[in-house]
């Protein structure tokens, strides 16, 4: 279903005495989107998106208050030094359009396990299947590429679109979790339900969420 653009991404799962990939470029072609690694170029997509009251209640977080500049600074640091832990990626259109991020952070390889991210930015690019393709697309490198073998993401417990639109994905509620003053479900797919549950593209509606 996916067609990658680098060797390491070709459609055969990773064997388990192979090195993860998780310091490398990533270029990851869905049905709908790219996910490409990040540009100092995304700054100001980013910045206006992290400001955004509407997308900060939505992501569970408070509006991000900082000069642009510093903004892009620290913003350079994060694309120069990356953290080791964590692999963020724009999401584009096929036609190159910035719409949004994902990422899977809090990386454990002892235990094999990341969580993941996302958020679509670009109003006009919700509820059209971008963050489901970008979900998919993601899992899919992330299990063909490196060792991990459990997914998991938190979502607000009232956003029921939102787990709808993740179960899609073949993640499965676990718990209820409370944290940092919000509700959250805890959400997660395994590798072996994956493998088990993958189907093409349906191409199923997105839902308005900036996780979607």
């Amino acid at each position: 279903m996916f067609k990658r653009a680098l060797p390491w991404s070709q459609d055969k799962p990773a064997r388990r005495n192979e090195p993860d990939q998780l310091g490398q470029e990533v270029l990851i072609n869905g049905s709908k989107v790219v996910l490409r690694e990040k540009r100092i170029e995304d700054a100001a997509d980013d910045y206006a998106w992290r400001t955004d009251e509407e997308l900060a209640r939505l992501d569970a977080t408070r509006p991000l208050h900082m000069r642009y500049e510093d903004f892009t600074r620290y913003s350079k640091e994060e694309i120069n030094f990356p953290n080791p832990r964590s692999k963020r990626l724009a999401i584009d259109t096929m036609d190159g359009k910035h719409i949004g991020n994902c990422m899977f952070y809090d990386i454990d390889l002892k235990q094999g396990e990341a969580e993941l991210g996302i958020m679509i930015g670009d109003r006009e690019y919700w509820s059209k299947g971008y963050g489901t393709d970008t979900v998919d697309s993601l899992l899919s490198h992330i299990f063909t590429t490196t060792s991990l073998s459990r997914i998991y993401l938190h979502t607000l417990d009232w956003n029921h679109r939102a787990q709808r639109s993740f179960s899609k994905s073949s993640f499965r509620p676990v718990k209820n979790v409370r944290r940092s003053g919000f509700d959250f479900i805890l959400m997660e797919v395994h590798r072996s339900d994956w493998e088990r549950q993958r189907i093409p593209d349906n191409g199923a509606s997105d839902i308005r969420s900036p996780t979607e």
